[in-house]
């Protein structure tokens, strides 16, 4: 059986890895001051931060249209007998649901629409172990159990900035918002049952990204193999700093620096930082 793998653009998994383990993307959109745009087609991450810097246009994000799934996967059905598609977490956007309406209308080829519950590097993860294992030739049975096994042992918590694009694109309560800007507060920030919630509430930058990396100490201590990327909102130096400190206190964990694109940036803002980390 010949599987294709479908992900959407918030794993941001860069083009010559998704080329190399021919992964298929489905592009998410923001749109800014009325216009549309794709993201990773239309607009790259240095390109949004840019436009963030203009605050008269807050932007906003929308899923694909159902048409574009459609296409996708009737593209896909002459060349594979199945097609896993693996998409942000179901709790924040509907983008799952559209994979699983358009599996419906599409002939010729099964549909397995797999929920991350989460998004960024994270999904990513799950979007690469389950190309390779479709190189393999893994059934879709058996890339799905495995994928369940890597999201058992998954973790991702990030910081932001500034509460308040998370306020404003309704992904925290206005109450949330208020507090922690009084208090100048950097809540760390997890997803529970596939919403992004708060997990501790930590007065600077560096003492959340301090807990952030004694967190991942805790499973790195178990002398189990780790992938973990290091996700960041326009903070490219501040990533590389962190992930060589990271690797002289966890050498047995595989780091890597990934990043917040226009649509996860649109409800985070620039500055964000975060942490994910799974079983090899």
């Amino acid at each position: 059986m010949k599987i294709a793998i479908v992900t959407d653009s918030t794993a941001y998994i860069p083009k010559d890895v998704r080329d190399k383990l021919n992964i298929h993307m489905i592009p998410l959109s923001v749109v800014i001051g009325g216009e549309t745009y794709e993201e990773e087609i239309d607009l790259n991450a240095e390109q949004f931060y840019e436009e963030l810097k203009r605050k008269d246009r807050f932007p906003t994000s929308s899923q694909p249209p159902s048409g574009k799934f459609v296409a996708l996967f009737e593209s896909l059905v002459k060349d594979y007998d199945a097609i896993i598609s693996i998409h942000l977490s179901s709790g924040i956007s509907g983008t799952y649901q559209g994979a699983i309406t358009a599996g419906t209308m599409v002939d010729g080829v099964k549909v397995y629409a797999y929920d991350s519950e989460i998004s960024c590097m994270a999904q990513g993860f799950y979007a690469i172990e389950a190309a390779k294992m479709a190189a393999e030739g893994k059934s879709p049975e058996e890339i799905i159990a495995r994928l369940d096994v890597m999201k058992a042992s998954l973790r991702a918590y990030f910081m932001v900035d500034d509460l308040s694009n998370l306020q404003r694109g309704g992904r925290l309560t206005s109450a949330q918002a208020i507090i922690g800007s009084l208090l100048k507060v950097k809540p760390l920030l997890h997803f529970v049952d596939k919403v992004i919630v708060p997990f501790e509430k930590i007065r600077t930058r560096k003492k959340a990204m301090n807990r952030i990396a004694e967190l991942i100490g805790e499973d790195a201590s178990k002398g189990i193999p780790l992938q973990a990327s290091i996700i960041h909102a326009n903070r490219e130096e501040d990533a590389k700093e962190w992930k060589a400190e990271l690797e002289q206190l966890y050498p047995n964990v595989d780091f890597s620096i990934s990043y917040f694109g226009p649509v996860i940036a649109t409800h985070l803002g620039e500055g964000a930082m975060g942490l994910t980390w799974t079983i090899k």
